[in-house]
């Protein structure tokens, strides 16, 4: 079989990796806040954090689309300004963060529940402050928990397809990533190129979780 064209692989990695980045500096900072926030809308808030994991990815592409479309309220304001997100990379970044955020906070919240309160406590008695404590006490405890949340993050955006689909489009060489690729190859009966790709996944991820369990020893 020929070599296809790379450009899935490409767009795949650039956009898992910047959700994947984005959703490690917001994910593990909305977590912390979390594990410290005993309010009584704590339910309701853990429930819009979490419902894209439980949602169907083609729920959360429509909302998206319907936010973000020229006749939704975020797209109009964007519009304002000349902008466009919908059927772009950048809306594949979008979708690939929405629905694989969950997966980064949940691993990042049970991190730091397993951290002994009573370290956090004695660091602020000390005159710690709030972010010192973060940084060099709850971070570093909880790193083990996160990096792991992090390596299903980046496979959990890796793999997007149905939410991608519907905000950013099969564009190829602009929005195609790797799982469009196999879905279209397949529909159209090129079945070789659909194993090259779905190989290509495979091995992506089985070296991600190997390099993350090597951070841990």
């Amino acid at each position: 079989m020929l070599i296809p064209d790379l450009s899935p692989l490409w767009i795949s990695l650039k956009v898992s990796l910047l959700a994947t980045v984005i959703a490690f500096g917001v994910g593990t900072s909305v977590a912390y806040k979390m594990y410290h926030y005993r309010g009584k809308a704590r339910s309701i808030v853990e429930g819009f954090l979490i419902a894209p994991l439980i949602l169907p990815p083609t729920v959360v592409g429509f909302v998206l689309l319907v936010l973000l479309g020229k006749n939704g309220v975020l797209g109009q304001i964007l519009a304002q300004w000349n902008l466009r997100l919908v059927f772009t990379w950048y809306a594949a970044v979008l979708a690939a963060l929405v629905v694989s955020f969950p997966l980064m906070y949940r691993a990042a919240l049970g991190a730091f529940e397993q951290i002994d309160s009573l370290l956090l406590d004695a660091a602020r008695c000390e005159g710690a402050s709030e972010l010192a404590v973060f940084w060099y006490i709850a971070l570093p405890l909880a790193m083990p928990g996160i990096l792991a949340g992090t390596v299903l993050t980046f496979a959990r955006a890796l793999g997007e397809f149905g939410a991608t689909l519907m905000l950013a489009g099969n564009i190829p060489g602009q929005t195609q990533t790797m799982p469009m690729a196999i879905y279209f190859a397949v529909e159209a009966g090129a079945i070789e190129e659909g194993w090259f790709w779905t190989t290509i996944v495979v091995c992506i991820s089985l070296v991600g979780i190997m390099v993350a369990n090597s951070w841990k020893v």
